[in-house]
């Protein structure tokens, strides 16, 4: 086990042995059967960690949708301090086959009070500015599916591979009532160009996985089996380049990145606080919570 890792934060790797449809998916080891770091708690497990030599691979473990809720946001980001700390020198952020993450978890969040909101909005902002600061670089492999905030993790990431497939991918906010906050519309803006962000952000698209190649959303598509290989051998290509230029010129590169977050983020915060509470957007996700629970009845 990894002193350096919250051992309250982590999962048990026992979890993910016998997928069930829509409640677990199968753990795809790369390369030569990974050290996997395996914990519990009596929390639900949250997250794997998986060191294939120098590269950690974060992997989201929290069915079925890998939703984001604060347990999980404070574990990532932790799990990414913790990483140079071990001897890392690379992350992988990667989720279940078919699914990377759903975004926010709406209808836990939907119970929560208003300062527990706050202290939500505080940590995802900490988890971003955890991915844009990394002194080690990240890659995103997305295993599938990846709306709202499972686009927003990538976009503060070096560099995404996405699982080709029926997947969708995108910042939907706008189609669920939330204002898409400001810094992750900057992130966006920097990543595709002021138009591609303008019609992506504004329409709240899921656009397909060749879409997003496109628009230069991720950077390369790989089949589902793949995906996280194809992440490990960017950054093994990464880390076999001049250790000192390659480190010096990635943080000059990704400077303008790390800047949203050392100006006063507190007005931002109240704002997108304020947002959530606004009556459309109370009645937007609302309507989102009972439409998922009807496909749940559905599917049960």
């Amino acid at each position: 086990m990894d002193a350096n890792v919250s051992p309250h934060r982590l999962a048990s790797q026992s979890r993910s042995g016998t997928p069930a449809p829509e409640r677990a998916y199968a753990i795809l080891f790369v390369d030569d059967q990974p050290q996997s770091h395996a914990l519990s708690s009596s929390i639900q497990s949250m997250l794997l960690t998986f060191d294939h030599g120098l590269i950690r691979e974060l992997r989201l473990d929290r069915p079925p949708a890998n939703a984001l809720s604060c347990e999980l946001i404070i574990a990532l980001r932790e799990a990414i301090q913790a990483a140079p700390q071990s001897g890392s020198r690379a992350l992988v952020l990667s989720g279940a086959p078919g699914r990377f993450s759903g975004g926010l978890d709406v209808p836990l969040l939907l119970a929560c009070d208003r300062a527990a909101i706050a202290a939500l909005w505080r940590e995802f902002y900490a988890l971003l500015k955890a991915l844009a600061g990394s002194p080690i670089p990240i890659a995103a492999a997305i295993t599938g599916h990846a709306p709202a905030g499972g686009t927003v993790l990538p976009l503060f990431c070096d560099w995404r591979v996405m699982a080709d497939g029926d997947f969708k991918v995108g910042l939907n906010e706008v189609q669920v009532g939330l204002v898409l906050p400001p810094v992750i519309l900057a992130a966006l803006r920097r990543l595709v160009g002021p138009r591609q962000a303008e019609r992506l952000a504004v329409g709240g698209l899921l656009i397909s996985p060749h879409e997003a190649l496109v628009v230069g959303l991720v950077d390369e598509l790989a089949s589902l089996d793949q995906v996280i290989d194809r992440a490990l051998h960017w950054c093994q290509a990464l880390l076999a380049l001049p250790a000192e230029a390659m480190t010096a010129t990635r943080r000059e590169a990704r400077a303008d990145l790390v800047a949203y977050f050392e100006r006063n983020e507190e007005p931002e915060l109240q704002r997108v606080t304020a947002s959530w509470w606004a009556p459309e957007t109370q009645s937007a996700l609302h309507a989102l919570t009972a439409k998922l629970g009807k496909k749940t009845t559905a599917s049960s």
